[in-house]
């Protein structure tokens, strides 16, 4: 039953794959539980069932399953109760059982710690071990630290011999030059522990206006958070739309000729997730307010003229109106631009240049929950160069399930 869900799903019919998944799911199949539970969390083959999912997934860790407590604590981090200890075990739980996104996030919380060396020697080894069981993403990030020298010596050789590997398999990742300094959150966790928690914790934003509301924190992603954002979006970027008015299709429009990356949720693993809880969180939100990241790329010559964020009634009442409007937008810099590509703020007279791991945080609504028309922002055309940047808008109320 469970070999006939996959080759259901893969042929496209999610429903009877899900009912097939369920079925096998009751017969004790753990592979079977996981799989219902992950299309159950995301509303694939059949409406979003929260309850359903966790149920799988618990019967499934107490068979055993540490990828099932990985998914446990997956969805721990949306729903806004990442703090609980149980959620670190589960993570490192899925370490020892050497399942690679978990090992991927765990090199991605270890190595924020800069000034600890044992820590970014952790790093090197979870992504080393991670790219080992065919994780391609942690085999570029590992290859950018040999490269720069990033909690090792420089090792150039090495570096461009996992690349050349990389991309003999088909999996080229072109990443841009990103440095950032220690992370605005220093993560508190014991040397040898992981926290979630720490994603959660407040940073201290430096205003920039009072009108519009817009404040920015410096190196709230860090290098390896910036650098895993444009790898996970690169293969699905494509040129820029906007959604039309009248007709609800999403069309070009001459304000932005960039291209970009919307990110499916259901294909985020906790490193990505974790990312945008700090971009939330900067916020003063929870994840669940946000929309689907999105990530954009800006060649040399292209810009976002000057729009505001907030939607019109017709766009809300397409798209999850029970969220309400676009409350606020963090936006990072996931590079250094070499010339141009700053955001500006006419109402405000400000230009903030782009730095990787930087976040931009402002309202696009007033007080009173109104339509802010002060919030008109613009991206400046780049000069030299690419600009690489993250944007999550984040609704009044919730708009993910989690």
């Amino acid at each position: 039953m469970y070999r006939w869900a996959t080759a259901l799903l893969r042929r496209g019919a999610a429903e009877p794959a899900r009912a097939a998944y369920a079925r096998a799911a009751t017969q004790g199949l753990t592979e079977a539980r996981i799989e219902f539970a992950r299309m159950a969390m995301h509303g694939i083959g059949g409406d979003t069932d929260l309850s359903a999912a966790h149920a799988a997934l618990a019967e499934a860790e107490r068979a055993g399953s540490a990828v099932a407590g990985y998914f446990i604590a997956l969805m721990a981090v949306g729903r806004g109760d990442v703090a609980a200890a149980e959620h670190d075990r589960r993570l490192l739980a899925a370490v020892r059982a050497e399942y690679p996104p978990a090992l991927r996030a765990a090199a991605l919380l270890f190595g924020r710690r800069h000034d600890d060396e044992a820590a970014q020697n952790a790093c090197l080894q979870l992504l080393e071990r991670a790219a080992a069981r065919g994780d391609v993403i942690a085999a570029r990030l590992l290859a950018e630290r040999l490269m720069r020298g990033e909690g090792c010596a420089p090792q150039p050789q090495a570096a461009a011999e996992l690349i050349g590997q990389l991309n003999a398999h088909g999996a080229r990742i072109e990443l841009p030059p990103i440095a950032v300094g220690a992370p605005a959150q220093r993560d508190a966790a014991p040397a040898d522990a992981v926290s979630l928690a720490d994603a959660a914790r407040p940073v201290a934003l430096t205003p920039l206006s009072a009108h519009p509301r817009v404040a920015q924190v410096d190196a709230l992603l860090s290098a390896d958070e910036c650098r895993l954002l444009v790898a996970q979006a690169q293969p699905s970027l494509r040129p820029s739309q906007t959604v039309d008015e009248r007709s609800g299709l999403a069309v070009p429009n001459a304000l932005r000729d960039s291209s970009d990356a919307s990110l499916d949720p259901a294909g985020e693993d906790l490193a990505l997730r974790l990312a945008q809880w700090r971009m939330a969180r900067a916020a003063g939100l929870d994840l669940v307010h946000g929309e689907h990241l999105t990530v954009l790329r800006y060649a040399p010559g292209q810009a976002y003229r000057p729009h505001r964020d907030y939607l019109s009634p017709q766009a809300q009442a397409r798209d999850r109106p029970q969220a309400g409007d676009r409350l606020r937008t963090v936006c990072v810099y996931l590079n250094a631009v070499e010339a141009g590509g700053a955001t500006e703020f006419p109402h405000a007279g400000l230009a903030v240049t782009p730095q990787a791991g930087r976040a931009l945080v402002f309202d696009n609504l007033d007080a009173d929950g109104r339509p802010e028309p002060a919030s008109l922002h613009a991206g400046t055309p780049v000069l030299a160069g690419e600009k690489w940047l993250a944007t999550l808008w984040l609704r009044e109320r919730p708009y993910r399930p989690f």
